[in-house]
C-alpha cells in the first residue's frame, strides 16, 4: 500500500464545522438519547430495545460511511443513533449486570483512551479537521461512541451515586463544559485537547436535563415524560438539521485540490 493508497479524492472533513451550531446539535442529540433510550427500555422489552438499538446504530453509521464528504443528514443521524445506543450500552451494564457507575465510567473512560492512543500511533493527529480517510473516519466514530457511553455513566453518577440530582448535575455539568472554552480563548490551550474534552462533557450535560425534564417529580424531575421529551427533542434536532442543510452554515470552506502533507497522511 502506498502512503496516499488510503486517502479519499476529497480533501475536506466528513464531520461539520465546528460552530455554536454544532454544539447545539450535538448537546440535543446526547438530550434526545437518554430520553429515547430511557422511554424505549423501560417501556417495551428491553432485549428487543437493545437489539434494535444496535441494528438502527450500526445502519445509521453505514450510512454516514457510504456517504462522500459531509452530509448533515447522515452525519447527525449516525450521531443520533450512537447516543441512543451508547445510553442502552452505559445502562446495560448498570441495570442487567450490577456494574457501579464508577467502575463504568471508568471502564468507557479506559476504552476511550485507548481509541485516542491507537487513533494519535496510526495518523499523528486527532484533529476532526482531517476526517477524510476511512480509518481516521473508523477511530472518531469509536471515539464518538465511547465519549457517549462514558458521559451516560458519568452522569448517572453525578445524579444517582454522588446525589446530586438531575438539575444540579446538569448545571455542574454546565460549568465543566465551559472550561476548556475559556481555557483555549484565554490561556492558549490545546484546540484538539479542548475540543474532545467539551465533546465528552455534552453527553452528561444533555442527559442531565432530559432527566430533569422527562422524570417524575418523585424522582426530582419536572415530570414531562420520557416519550414527549423525546419527540420535542428529536423535532428540534430535525429542524435544525434541515437549517444546516439548506444554509450550509456548518460546511467547511472549499478547498482546491492539493497532494496530501505529511501530517495529512496515514502511516503504514
Amino acid at each position: 500500500m502506498t502512503p496516499d493508497s488510503n486517502l479519499s479524492p476529497q480533501t475536506v472533513s466528513k464531520v461539520p464545522r465546528v460552530t455554536a451550531y454544532f454544539w447545539v446539535i450535538k448537546i440535543l442529540t446526547t438530550a434526545m438519547g437518554e430520553a429515547t433510550s430511557d422511554y424505549l427500555v423501560h417501556g417495551f422489552n428491553p432485549y428487543l430495545v437493545v437489539s434494535g438499538g444496535f441494528v438502527a446504530f450500526v445502519i445509521a453509521t453505514a450510512i454516514q460511511f457510504s456517504v462522500s464528504g459531509y452530509r448533515p443528514w447522515a452525519y447527525w443521524l449516525a450521531v443520533a443513533m450512537v447516543a441512543v445506543f451508547g445510553t442502552m450500552a452505559a445502562d446495560v451494564l448498570h441495570v442487567e449486570f450490577k456494574v457501579p457507575y464508577i467502575v463504568s465510567t471508568v471502564l468507557f473512560a479506559v476504552a476511550l483512551t485507548c481509541v485516542f492512543v491507537a487513533w494519535h500511533r496510526s495518523e499523528r493527529t486527532l484533529s476532526i479537521h482531517s476526517i477524510f480517510t476511512r480509518r481516521r473516519e473508523t477511530f472518531y466514530w469509536a471515539a464518538v461512541l465511547c465519549t457517549f457511553a462514558m458521559g451516560t455513566a458519568a452522569g448517572d453518577l453525578a445524579a444517582y451515586t454522588a446525589g446530586l440530582g438531575f438539575l444540579s448535575a446538569g448545571l455542574l455539568f454546565i460549568a465543566v463544559f465551559a472550561l476548556p472554552a475559556l481555557a483555549y480563548r484565554f490561556f492558549n490551550a490545546n484546540a484538539i485537547l479542548a475540543f474532545w474534552f467539551a465533546y465528552v462533557m455534552t453527553r452528561p450535560l444533555g442527559a442531565s436535563f432530559a432527566d430533569w425534564m422527562g422524570k417524575s417529580r418523585h424522582n426530582g424531575g419536572l415530570g414531562y415524560g420520557d416519550g414527549p421529551v423525546t419527540f420535542v427533542l428529536t423535532a428540534l434536532i430535525v429542524a435544525l438539521v434541515v437549517y444546516m442543510s439548506i444554509s450550509g452554515k456548518d460546511r467547511e470552506p472549499t478547498a482546491p485540490r492539493r497532494a496530501p502533507s505529511v501530517a495529512d497522511r496515514p502511516s503504514q
